[in-house]
């Protein structure tokens, strides 16, 4: 493909970022210069999409932790799929009275992937020594450093669920990032001597310390001393899945993601159903072109929430799933009001990064889930655990349905695009279910629309919630929202930008990497 690098119809403030060796993109300049860092010692995209990683546990804490899950795609030639989710404890119980699984406690841990998958893509591709890929986290950590507008805005937000737990379990968690009973403000220095000791530990011991060690034993301790219901064998025996990425093509752009447990492949769908629409015809802005979009991933969406889960527990297969024919059976569906969607989504709190050279292009996206998390956070090691078992679903008999060494549906998902068999680069928008539909209007922005990776990001966005709630974000065209509003859509125009997503995209063309980063957030791009 090829896209217009002076065209930016959404002016942001920023324009793209260009170079030839390498380039980098996260949701927070610290994390951006750890990876900068790397190639500036003669790493490469592996390098320094884990140290950006790492990184994230310390400068971006509001959506991700050492106790996070995380997923990858890389591209080396082919493209490779990392599932470095957990599965849910051997003697997990999710009581038969429970209507709804409770965001905060150990109820909703699942074992922490992100080590695992550090460990990981370093041993296979890394070209630094492991430690290496520490030091900026550690330095972070240890010293200190400015807590960034928009996760300092995170913070604050989360006071109120975060703040007035006493339950012991949640003490730790509490002095650590709510000293005195408040976040930092924008601009704080803020550290965590704990969170330094943790990481050193775990770059030492090349992650083992973390599943069979040291670390392991104080997270079971405080486990059983406080109702948590992983053991150390449900530790030692995490595994990260190397996993056949699946992908659809659409217009001339492959969308490649990763297979279930994930939900990428609801954004595939999405994709399959709008083919056979001639959205171009429609200006990008368009009330046409957004119901059309919308409906899709409606209809996306239910068949996801109806059968994704541990790939070892569905009972209808991604190939089914992502059947043409199917496509064309939703997209009949369509038609000139607003369907209502089956369920409601919980917010999610995530972090996306991407890293690309010559050789190697990086997607990497690792979270906490529902903001910090649990709110379980084991005393003296900084390690915040994530609550991913909110996706296992509650109903008897569902795919998804909560139980003992089951990976639950997880809102994670990095996205990476080709053109026949060309990389072109990774690409990912964080926020819970605003994912699949931040990697769909992507697609839609690049292939129909021919925007550059910047304009692409930047582009005015909607989110579909619940029933015929559709929101959009300010910038939307007043008339776009009232023709959606009258094709029967419950329009909620949003003060705030903090609901569409953050997004980063690195994309080669004519031999260069054009790297964008998302305007919602505090991120950058740099590229060299």
């Amino acid at each position: 493909m090829v896209f217009n690098l002076t065209h930016y119809p959404y002016p942001s403030g920023r324009r793209v970022v260009m170079g030839c060796r390498h380039a980098a993109a996260t949701s927070q300049p610290l994390a951006t210069l750890a990876g900068m860092e790397m190639f500036w010692a003669g790493g490469n995209a592996v390098d320094a999409a884990v140290a950006m990683a790492i990184a994230l546990t310390v400068v971006e804490p509001t959506s991700n932790g050492i106790g996070s899950d995380a997923f990858a795609l890389v591209w080396d030639g082919q493209l490779h799929g990392l599932n470095a989710s957990g599965k849910s404890g051997q003697n997990f119980n999710a009581p038969a009275e429970l209507s709804v699984m409770p965001h905060l406690g150990w109820m909703p841990v699942t074992v922490p992937g992100a080590v695992s998958a550090w460990r990981s893509l370093s041993k296979k591709w890394g070209k630094l020594p492991f430690e290496q890929l520490f030091q900026p986290a550690i330095r972070y950590a240890r010293d200190g450093f400015p807590v960034s507008p928009e996760t300092a805005r995170a913070w604050q937000s989360a006071a109120a669920m975060y703040v007035p737990q006493q339950e012991r379990v949640f003490q730790a968690f509490r002095e650590t990032f709510f000293r005195g009973d408040r976040a930092p403000k924008a601009g704080e220095v803020w550290g965590s001597a704990t969170h330094a000791a943790t990481l050193q530990d775990i770059a030492q011991t090349g992650g083992d310390s973390f599943y069979k060690g040291h670390l392991a034993q104080q997270i079971i301790d405080f486990a059983a001393a406080t109702g948590g219901f992983l053991t150390l064998d449900d530790l030692a025996q995490h595994q990260p899945q190397w996993v056949d990425p699946i992908a659809t093509t659409y217009r001339d752009l492959t969308v490649w993601e990763i297979p279930p447990n994930g939900q990428g492949i609801a954004a595939l769908m999405g994709l399959n159903i709008l083919s056979g629409v001639d959205l171009a015809r429609y200006p990008r802005d368009s009330a046409e072109s957004f119901h059309w979009q919308i409906e899709a991933m409606k209809l996306a969406f239910a068949d996801a929430h109806e059968h994704v889960s541990d790939p070892d527990w569905m009972k209808v297969s991604t190939a089914q799933l992502l059947d043409m024919s199917h496509a064309e059976k939703q997209r009949n569906r369509i038609g000139e009001h607003a369907i209502a969607t089956p369920t409601a989504f919980p917010r999610g709190g995530t972090v996306y990064l991407a890293a690309a050279d010559g050789d190697l292009m990086v997607s990497f996206i690792q979270s906490n889930y529902e903001g910090f998390g649990s709110g379980v956070l084991v005393p003296g090691t900084g390690i915040a655990l994530q609550n991913r078992g909110l996706g296992f679903a509650l109903q008897p008999g569902h795919p998804n349905q909560a139980a003992p060494l089951k990976r639950p549906f997880h809102t994670i998902i990095p996205g990476f695009l080709t053109q026949g068999q060309t990389p072109l680069g990774p690409f990912g928008v964080m926020g819970g279910h605003m994912q699949p539909q931040g990697h769909l209007q992507m697609a839609v922005n690049l292939a129909d629309y021919g925007m550059n990776p910047q304009a692409a990001l930047d582009a005015p966005r909607w989110q579909v919630t619940q029933g015929k709630t559709v929101l959009l974000e300010q910038t939307v065209p007043r008339a776009t929202a009232l023709a959606l509003a009258d094709r029967g859509h419950d329009v909620r125009v949003m003060a705030e930008s903090r609901s569409f997503g953050k997004g980063q995209m690195i994309l080669r063309q004519d031999g260069v990497l054009v790297a964008a980063s998302e305007p919602r957030a505090d991120g950058m791009a740099i590229a060299g």
